[in-house]
């Protein structure tokens, strides 16, 4: 099944649900009834009223006989995380006044007597 996310991000995991929910041929109620949740809920989190925990997520997909894996969504914002970090540390680094630095002058060696 391929599931269409271009909604707005406050609104995916709703339109998500719905779109899971229509495609498994459930009512909200049977799908309320199914995963165990108030059929109210479930319609807020359609709506984007408010937004799934991932165990809410995890029961949804259950009832219409999905597994909700999520692994490579955290690989994936670990990186995206990572990427937007490493470059504002270059953005840094451009705006940091350049220096020459001197030549790196060693302490001179202490000897140790015996």
């Amino acid at each position: 099944m391929i599931l269409d996310m271009s909604g707005s991000n406050d609104r995916v995991a709703g339109d998500l649900i719905a779109q899971v929910r229509r495609t498994a041929g459930l009512s909200q109620v049977e799908l309320a009834r199914r995963s165990g949740l108030q059929q109210s809920v479930l319609s807020a989190y359609e709506h984007g009223r408010r937004q799934p925990s991932v165990a809410a997520l995890a029961r949804i997909a259950a009832a219409v006989g999905m597994e909700l894996d999520l692994t490579l969504s955290r690989n994936a914002a670990a990186e995206e995380h990572a990427g937007r970090v490493l470059a504002q540390v270059l953005e840094l680094a451009e705006v940091l006044p350049y220096r020459p630095r001197n030549e790196l002058a060693y302490p001179p060696l202490i000897q140790l007597s015996a």
